[in-house]
């Protein structure tokens, strides 16, 4: 089987339902960083011992997938998705930033990126968060997007810097 289909060579690809968009289409940028940030998620994972904190990336990059599969449907797709974020997720990722930041201790200062690979990865994908974020809060002008995805991503990113926080203190 051919990964290659050819039907992008002009600029466009399908959405799931079967619609077509431009590659420059404000939604492939969003789902596409949403992608770019499930990879960086890996490399993360691969530099962290934790066992709780590998599931926790894991149990992430699957919720990713389903964020991702819903910015990248159209009407149809959307009816068609069995799994899409809920509130439980969110409530999760509140949790779990709570957990982290009472064991990394006040924030004091700035953080300043570096201090070891795990927590610099982590940041890298925290930032990669905020930008699918913006590229989302955009989308969201043109076409209604889920307050769950909005506030998921949102808690995200703060959940990646409070693993990162404890990457560097523990």
């Amino acid at each position: 089987m051919n990964i290659y289909t050819k039907t992008g060579d002009k600029g466009q690809t399908a959405l799931f339902g079967g619609s077509r968009v431009k590659k420059s289409d404000l939604k492939v940028e969003s789902y596409g960083t949403i992608d770019e940030l499930i990879s960086f998620i890996g490399m993360a994972y691969a530099e962290i011992e934790g066992k709780r904190e590998k599931d926790l990336l894991r149990k992430i990059q699957v919720e990713l997938f389903m964020l991702g599969a819903e910015l990248a449907s159209d009407e149809k797709g959307l009816e068609l998705l069995k799994d899409k974020i809920q509130k439980e997720h969110i409530e999760c990722l509140e949790n779990e930033i709570d957990h982290y930041m009472e064991i990394a201790g006040p924030l004091k200062e700035f953080v300043i990126p570096g201090k070891n690979k795990s927590s610099a990865y982590l940041h890298v994908a925290r930032t990669i968060a905020r930008r699918a974020e913006r590229n989302m809060t955009l989308l969201d002008e043109t076409i209604s997007l889920r307050e769950e995805i909005k506030k998921y991503i949102n808690r995200l990113s703060d959940c990646l810097f409070a693993v990162a926080r404890y990457e560097e203190v523990k």
